[in-house]
């Protein structure tokens, strides 16, 4: 964790059953949700969610005029750092922050092919693809040009030449908060996330998996059974001072990029 620009150390993280907490200061929680966790329940009687771990950790807090703000949103299948508010005043200064875009995020993805470029910024709107076409995923979202304002900015860490094919890991920093951003523009740049279902290699491996689960096909065409994305660095102005966070790759994808490479060339 960091604080202030201060590093005070990873010796406070603690894991629960459900997700690790990274650090944790008066008025904010950082927690590192695996690929797989929901972060709010989407149906009565559905499976626990992070929403459900943080009421129970943060019982107290609640039970003494406490809340319970979600700051960032994660895809069930990403990973990485999500940032609770405990209270109002930190709610409501995240929230402004998120507003004025001085919420600073980074993720790291790992997309199929190696791009031609070191650095890219892709500033293509994105709207709900049902809107404009036929689609049979709901959510699935699209570059277009009636969509609203999105902007991202990538940058390659390493090319790695793998028994597949080769793929590459990449910085990404989203300066606007658009659904699935990340994914659809990496998608748009012709190098979507390995494991994504709906933007790597057409929406139908989404509808495969629903119906079918995780399969040798999927895994195939896919290589992993979920997005290759995670969040690895949030920061939050707040009273004049900037908290910040980090988390590195996830176990499941440090193992796939070490097993999977023969060769590793860094940017």
């Amino acid at each position: 964790m960091t604080f202030a620009g201060i590093n005070v150390g990873d010796v406070s993280m603690k894991r629960y059953e459900e997700f690790q907490v990274i650090g944790e200061t008066a008025d904010f929680l950082a927690v590192d949700k695996p690929a797989g966790l929901l972060v709010h329940p989407s149906k009565p009687g559905g499976p626990r969610t992070l929403w459900d771990g943080l009421r129970d950790l943060l019982g107290y807090e609640l039970a003494t005029g406490g809340q319970i703000s979600i700051i960032n949103r994660l895809d069930r299948e990403t990973s990485g750092l999500v940032i609770v508010a405990k209270n109002g005043s930190a709610a409501r200064a995240a929230g402004l922050a998120m507003q004025r875009r001085e919420v600073h995020k980074e993720y790291l993805a790992m997309v199929f092919g190696w791009p031609d470029w070191t650095e890219s910024e892709v500033e293509a709107p994105i709207l709900r693809l049902g809107e404009v076409a036929p689609s049979q995923v709901w959510l699935q979202r699209a570059v277009h040009p009636a969509g609203a304002e999105a902007k991202t900015e990538f940058q390659v860490l390493r090319r790695v030449e793998g028994a597949r094919g080769r793929f590459a890991l990449l910085r990404a920093r989203p300066l606007t908060g658009r659904t699935h951003q990340i994914r659809v523009h990496l998608a748009h740049l012709g190098f979507p996330v390995l494991g994504d279902k709906i933007y790597a290699r057409g929406e139908h491996h989404y509808l495969d998996f629903i119906e079918r689960g995780w399969t040798e096909d999927l895994a195939e065409a896919l290589w992993l059974p979920r997005h290759a994305l995670h969040c690895t660095k949030m920061e939050i102005p707040f009273d004049g001072i900037a908290v910040r966070w980090t988390s590195p790759l996830p176990a499941d994808l440090e193992k796939f990029l070490i097993s999977r490479g023969s060769v590793s060339i860094r940017g």
